[in-house]
């Protein structure tokens, strides 16, 4: 068997995660958790350097109209992540042939709650917070590839969000966005464009991608 990789990473939150379902769940029902999570999204693409998660948390809520102290509860309800229902199985047929790295707009211990939460053990594992920068600036997914010491175009990354394609992409990562939840492509420049190799709603298109006869 070849490969056509030697390392895969991943977006934690989304693209290994169903993290959305919990979200829903805190806001108290699904068109409250998505605003949330939209607002969420918008407040850490545009943050740049890394302050604390917490408070970007309860900003987002507190902008769509629920208390900050649903942040709190969030944080607390932490351990009701769960993978996305294929990840388990097909992570496990990628571990032991590549190296698996995760790659997350989280804090340290929240990243570290949340790896337990997948069961499997990874070589690098990336929080916005260690990175000192939120995704997509560089500087998350350098510090991966720096500690799973291989290059760019020999690690494929899995994205979660659409920022993702581009921030990953910019580093010279090729990318797959495994769009679980149906968020519309974002404009990509032909450079980005050249790097996104597909995307689809299920992580089964890893195998193929990642492992040949």
């Amino acid at each position: 068997m070849k490969l056509r990789y030697d390392a895969v990473a991943f977006d934690l939150l989304t693209g290994l995660l169903d993290s959305w379902t919990l979200w829903n769940r805190v806001a108290g029902g699904p068109d409250a958790g998505r605003r949330w999570r939209a607002a969420y999204l918008g407040l850490t693409y545009g943050a740049g350097r890394y302050r604390p998660y917490q408070e970007l948390v309860a900003e987002s809520a507190q902008a769509t109209g629920l208390p900050a102290t649903v942040a709190t509860e969030l944080a607390l309800r932490w351990g009701e992540l769960a993978p996305w229902p294929e990840a388990r199985s097909v992570l496990t047929r990628l571990q032991g042939r590549v190296k698996l790295a995760l790659v997350t707009n989280c804090s340290e211990h929240l990243a570290a709650a949340a790896v337990g939460r997948t069961g499997l053990e990874f070589a690098a594992v990336v929080s916005a917070e260690r990175a000192g920068w939120y995704k997509p600036h560089p500087r998350p997914y350098q510090l991966a590839l720096e500690e799973l010491g291989i290059t760019a175009d020999r690690v494929l990354f899995v994205a979660g969000s659409p920022a993702d394609i581009a921030g990953a992409a910019g580093v010279g990562m090729p990318v797959f966005w495994h769009n679980r939840i149906g968020l519309p492509m974002p404009p990509l420049t032909d450079a980005t464009r050249h790097h996104l190799l597909g995307t689809a709603d299920s992580l089964h298109p890893l195998i193929p991608l990642v492992l040949s006869q």
